[in-house]
């Protein structure tokens, strides 16, 4: 379900969570750590993107992963990058370095998707035109997807016995549920505001769990 586009941003951007995250473990004297820690950001990320891609293959579209990119730095039509800034690839650090220095607390809302219709499949199930564009709901769904799966493995891996994995989950949830610039918690708060006022509920309490009792 990856294409050849979505490999390398999508493994650039699990290599650099896994390193911000390892910054507050202790390595010195088991390696093991590192690798621990690859583990279960992968499988927080990837469970979060195939969950969005089957969601966005049921509502007849597909998505493609990618970093999250600003263009622009100012209002002015003149304030912007001459190539887009890949922010979502830098931030997991910055924030390990100044602003999260508590329990493994990194930046991991650092990938976006583009999403587009499958207008064959639709017209042939729906009748033709029915699904030719994506709706702002349809949007919505798909980001709240990957926000509700993440808060699934958070509890799965809590009884577990997994903390740094249930922690994991929490935060990725938590950053992608802001309604910032194109991350999917934008998706869904225009998508559907009582969606997302739902979900940031269970995510805000997820965090402040993660935070002070995992």
């Amino acid at each position: 379900m990856l294409n050849k586009k979505e490999i390398f941003p999508i493994l650039l951007i699990i290599i650099i969570i896994s390193f911000s995250v390892s910054l507050s473990l202790d390595m010195t004297e088991n390696w093991m750590v590192l690798g621990g820690t690859f583990l279960a950001v992968s499988l927080v990320m990837l469970a979060n993107i195939f969950t969005k891609k089957i969601t966005a293959y049921l509502l007849d579209s597909e998505i493609e992963m990618k970093v999250w990119s600003l263009e622009r730095y100012g209002l002015r039509a003149s304030s912007h990058f001459k190539k887009p800034f890949p922010i979502g690839a830098f931030l997991p650090i910055l924030s390990k370095l100044i602003l999260f220095p508590l329990r493994n607390l990194v930046w991991m809302g650092s990938l976006v998707f583009d999403v587009k219709p499958r207008i064959y499949r639709g017209a042939k199930r729906h009748g033709l035109y029915t699904f030719s564009e994506i709706t702002e709901y349809h949007l919505g769904l798909i980001a709240a997807s990957g926000i509700v799966i993440n808060l699934i493995l958070a509890v799965v891996g809590y009884f577990l016995g997994f903390p740094l994995f249930s922690r994991l989950n929490v935060y990725l949830a938590f950053f992608n549920i802001l309604p910032l610039f194109d991350l999917d918690g934008n998706k869904i708060f225009f998508g559907n505001l009582i969606m997302w006022s739902f979900l940031a509920a269970l995510v805000l309490i997820g965090m402040l769990f993660a935070i002070f009792v995992i």
